[in-house]
């Protein structure tokens, strides 16, 4: 029996941080949600673990919106997430070590930045301060909170205002503009090497101007412990409000009727019904498996077989009995050259980028400390490897020794202090979050498709009902913020459908 149309009555498909938050806002306007979720855990590719003592994060490194000046910083009070925690605003951003013993920072104080990089190459003066203005054009534009005095909130919008008019083509050349593109302007190898290096290659450069603005404003802090406590907080808020979360329930197929949706049918063959339902898990999975493409047009195929994604990830954790108190914290870590390119997994690396948690001692047991390295690869890659399995868990260890006799150029010693490894591939994702093809962010905004993605997409699906996508197949970009924008879209258009003024509540 499928549950009446008015009945308040919503099914959501996964508790990643758009599921939860869509439930959230779901259960603060009178609605009754339960949630179903493949794994046991929370928060999707918001996760860490722990092995041997030591936790490995596969999430988290800023959050934008840590600031209580910002509007941001708003909806993680709704959401529960910004109460009790604690940030901290760090000098760099990342720093690269070059073969020829130079060291190039970039540091998230713009002022300094500017010293520094204009000192390290006087000879790309033009693009570093290019550069530099980009990210000052971007410091008005961070929308205060509520909390905000009055007059001091309405100054900072008129400025936003203000800065959207003159700037308004400015930004539009930058979003039109990759990472590399940007890069082979300057000179210096090094620069030009971290240009490419920062974000990926392809992507618009423009985003990387508002991240070091969010820095320099000390909205971009680090939640201490990670990316798991942020889940179970916003699982908490959910339950809190009356949300129910079913754990180990994968959902298979969603059931309709009439052009309607009416409920899922679970892996273990069961139903269950509500008014409307909402999917918060994979976009791919969603349309073409929950639903079996009955129910995409020329545009949404168009998207899954043409739009670039962000690349699946080897994802390595190590553990080692050492604090690294001679390496500066860094928000996105540091790289370092090899001393030759090495094949690692599917691909030739002449660097390895190594991102050190001696800023939060809650990721180690005493005396220690646990680091991550991430390296773009291939999903199909993996595919093959796993058609075999003692291949694809060979294919892992040597990966893991690989990397920890490479860290040995840098940190002299090293190997005998490894008390842990563990190595994550596209396929461990796509096991326990369903992602398509592993991509831990959904779709690549590129120059060639930013005038399509940087507009909302649609939440619904043609000629169903009652059917609803939040997440990061529907926001382009993916991250946090987003995902928790999604869901609070999301249900403002609900209570639109139904009449109802949109309200939220802040604990």
């Amino acid at each position: 029996m499928s549950g009446s149309e008015k009945d308040g009555s919503i099914i959501i498909i996964g508790a990643g941080f758009a599921g939860l938050s869509a439930g959230i806002y779901a259960q603060m306007n009178g609605f009754r949600s339960q949630i179903f979720e493949m794994h046991n855990l929370p928060g999707g590719l918001c996760t860490s673990w722990k092995k041997k003592g030591f936790t490995i994060d596969c999430c988290i490194h800023w959050l934008v919106g840590s600031s209580p000046e910002s509007n941001m910083n708003d909806f993680w009070k709704e959401a529960g997430i910004a109460q009790g925690r604690e940030f901290i605003n760090m000098d760099e951003y990342m720093h690269l070590e070059g073969s020829d013993g130079r060291v190039l920072t970039f540091y998230t104080d713009v002022d300094r930045l500017e010293k520094h990089l204009l000192e390290f190459s006087p000879q790309d003066a033009e693009p570093i301060i290019e550069f530099i203005k980009g990210i000052r054009m971007c410091l008005a534009f961070d929308q205060p909170s509520k909390q905000t005095p009055l007059a001091k909130r309405m100054l900072k919008k008129a400025k936003m205002v203000f800065g959207f008019i003159i700037n308004g083509k400015k930004m539009q050349r930058w979003m039109k503009i990759t990472c590399e593109e940007f890069a082979n302007r300057f000179k210096d190898p090094l620069i030009r090497k971290a240009f490419k290096e920062m974000w990926m290659p392809e992507f618009s450069i423009f985003f990387m101007l508002f991240t070091f603005a969010y820095l320099h404003n000390k909205n971009a802090g680090y939640p201490i412990g990670g990316s798991m406590p942020m889940s179970k907080a916003l699982e908490r808020r959910y339950r809190d409000l009356g949300g129910i979360i079913n754990y180990s329930k994968r959902v298979e197929k969603i059931l309709t009727e009439g052009n309607k949706a009416t409920g899922i049918r679970l892996q273990d063959g069961t139903e269950q019904y509500a008014s409307r339902v909402i999917s918060a898990a994979d976009g791919y999975s969603t349309i073409f498996k929950m639903l079996d493409g009955k129910y995409s047009d020329g545009k949404i195929r168009q998207a899954y077989e043409k739009w670039p994604l962000f690349p699946s990830l080897i994802f390595v954790g190590i553990g080692v009995k050492r604090t690294f108190d001679d390496v500066p914290l860094s928000v996105s870590g540091f790289s370092y050259t090899l001393k030759e390119p090495v094949e690692i997994g599917d691909a030739v690396r002449d660097s390895l980028w190594v991102h050190l948690y001696n800023h939060d001692p809650s990721m180690a047991p005493g005396g220690r400390t646990t680091l991550t390295i991430m390296l773009n690869s291939d999903y199909e890659f993996w595919k093959k490897l796993a058609e075999d399995k003692k291949v694809y868990i060979s294919k892992k260890e040597e990966i893991a020794e690989q990397l920890i006799s490479l860290l040995e150029q840098r940190f002299p010693g090293i190997s005998e202090q490894v008390e842990m490894t563990d190595v994550a591939t596209p396929l461990t994702f796509e096991r326990y979050t369903g992602n398509w093809k592993g991509s831990f962010e959904g779709w690549l905004i590129t120059p060639e498709n930013s005038n399509v993605l940087m507009k909302p997409m649609s939440q619904t699906l043609p000629g169903l009902s009652n059917l609803y996508m939040c997440g990061q197949w529907v926001e382009p970009g993916g991250g946090l913020p987003t995902g928790v924008m999604s869901g609070r879209r999301l249900l403002k258009a609900i209570c639109k459908e139904d009449g109802k003024k949109f309200r939220t509540i802040t604990n």
